[in-house]
């Protein structure tokens, strides 16, 4: 006699598990964990509102629970009222491109455009004058009294980096995941892998490019004992005792400590924060639109997916505003 076995009903928190395992296995770290963030919180405004996710079928999963969760974020900011709501949205699209539930998206998205809130726009602002000092205090670096190679290697590096996060808009788990074999020395150019997956050329000023060859040179001997490719090695390596003599990368921490460092040592303590990592591709953006004026050419150099994105900095450079009010009103 053969005995039928019927599968168990699919329920609201296996479908969850499985969406944010989906949503790991093809976003970065932090999108994965944004969104894990988003659906717990959905999964208590679900249990609130008497959705027993344990045991309630994923297959009766009510297209209404974005009403509640859009009623619930109205005490978080704008921004991240939007991401959870992007992300409860993708659960919804997950449901029903498995044929988990039948969801009407269109009206799940006309809910969430009647409900949320409008995120303000914030121009871009950073302290152009004092990353130019910072900029100079790095330049500074190469001719610096050292204590030992490594310090040395430390300084070389570092100006090498902060000189590249200002001339190529670079983010800065960009330029921390550059190998030697990305920049191709007689183009001045590399060709990375950036946001959204998407691959592009970057483009690298002179002296960039000198910064990072007297890096390079000072770094000949333990690259060569490396017995690795030197186009497999990566651009800027870590220089402490817990390196031991292995070449690897910095890490995007790194990163942000060495710009954390260095302001701190040109501007002082209280500057850290104010200055990041993201603060030199305000600088490389605003720089591009001051010497041509050309919107496109800033979009396409910062790559911007919108060039609405490169419009926030037009006000940054349009100096004939300042020159013109003052003509209409002092005169």
């Amino acid at each position: 006699m053969s005995i039928s076995i019927t599968p168990p009903v699919a329920t609201v928190q296996m479908a969850i598990s499985a969406y944010l395992n989906s949503v790991a296995m093809s976003r970065s770290e932090n999108t994965a964990r944004t969104y894990t963030n988003g659906m717990s919180i959905f999964q208590k405004v679900l249990v609130e509102n008497g959705i027993p996710i344990e045991e309630h079928p994923v297959a009766d999963f009510p297209e209404d629970a974005i009403i509640w969760l859009a009623a619930a974020l109205k005490d978080y900011a704008p921004t991240t009222e939007r991401l959870y709501l992007t992300t409860a949205t993708g659960f919804y699209e997950y449901l029903a491109g498995e044929n988990l539930a039948q969801i009407n998206l269109p009206r799940v998205r006309l809910l969430i455009h009647q409900r949320a809130r409008q995120p303000g726009v914030r121009l871009p602002q950073f302290p152009k004058d004092a990353i130019d000092q910072v900029l100079e205090y790095a330049a500074g670096l190469a001719t610096r009294p050292v204590e030992d190679e490594h310090e040395r290697l430390r300084n070389l590096r570092d100006r090498a980096f902060l000189l590249t996060l200002a001339d190529t808009g670079l983010r800065v788990h960009e330029a921390c995941g550059l190998r030697r074999g990305d920049l191709d020395w007689n183009e001045g150019r590399a060709i990375i892998v950036g946001k959204g997956d998407r691959q592009a050329v970057v483009r690298f000023s002179r002296r960039a490019q000198e910064a990072l060859r007297t890096y390079l040179a000072a770094r000949a001997a333990i690259d060569g004992a490396s017995r690795r490719p030197l186009s497999a090695l990566p651009l800027f390596a870590r220089h402490d005792r817990g390196a031991g003599k292995k070449i690897k990368p910095i890490t995007t921490t790194t990163g942000r400590n060495i710009v954390a460092g260095r302001v701190a040592e040109t501007l002082g303590p209280e500057a850290v924060g104010r200055i990041t990592p993201h603060s030199f591709r305000h600088y490389f953006v605003t720089r591009v639109l001051q010497s041509s004026g050309n919107l496109k050419l800033a979009q396409e150099l910062a790559r911007h997916r919108n060039i609405a994105v490169t419009q926030r900095y037009a006000h940054l450079s349009n100096d004939e505003l300042d020159k013109g009010y003052w003509e209409v009103f002092e005169e």
